[in-house]
């Protein structure tokens, strides 16, 4: 079982988590869980906006001039709850709180997504910026409101029985 699979997604709260921290090339780098939505719970984020986050937040990281230099990959999650942002090095998830919550914050400021032309994009008509400011501002009032909170940081976990020969046991 890869160890994404042993959070109990059932309990995962928006937050910033540590995913994995993997050594490449002689260095480390962390892969950070950016949850925005609580997973079978509520509603996941609208295909286009999160197209438009992806688009926005990729390009505040990749111009921050304290970050920018450790920022490998900024994506979304194929559940369309949250994003991964993996960085060179590894750092506590309560570290990177202060770059998250600005990019998330300055999604208001945005009169247009960058890269959103047919030239620079995939697919540029899947794009909706109103809706992109929506689930920023929520996400960003959401860390604003709990960032003193162990479970915006902590991810809870699924403890697996292993068999008297070592197999972990799946129920149905």
């Amino acid at each position: 079982m890869i160890p994404s699979f042993s959070v109990d997604h059932r309990a995962i709260v928006p937050g910033i988590f540590v995913s994995r921290v993997d050594t490449v090339g002689g260095g480390q780098v962390t892969t950070y869980d950016i949850r925005l939505k609580r997973p079978n719970i509520e509603p996941v984020i609208d295909v286009a906006a999160m197209h438009s986050l992806e688009h926005l937040i990729a390009t505040y990281l990749r111009n921050d001039p304290d970050w920018q230099d450790e920022v490998i990959y900024w994506g979304p999650m194929g559940c369309l709850t949250g994003f991964y942002l993996i960085l060179k090095g590894n750092r506590p998830s309560r570290e990177i709180y202060d770059l998250i919550l600005q990019a998330f914050r300055s999604v208001q400021d945005a009169e247009s997504v960058p890269g959103a032309a047919a030239k620079n994009c995939g697919y540029a008509l899947m794009h909706n910026l109103p809706m992109a400011k929506y689930y920023a501002a929520e996400f960003a009032d959401y860390l604003s409101a709990n960032g003193d909170k162990a479970e915006t940081f902590d991810y809870p976990q699924t403890e697996r029985l292993i068999t008297d020969d070592g197999r972990s046991f799946f129920d149905s």
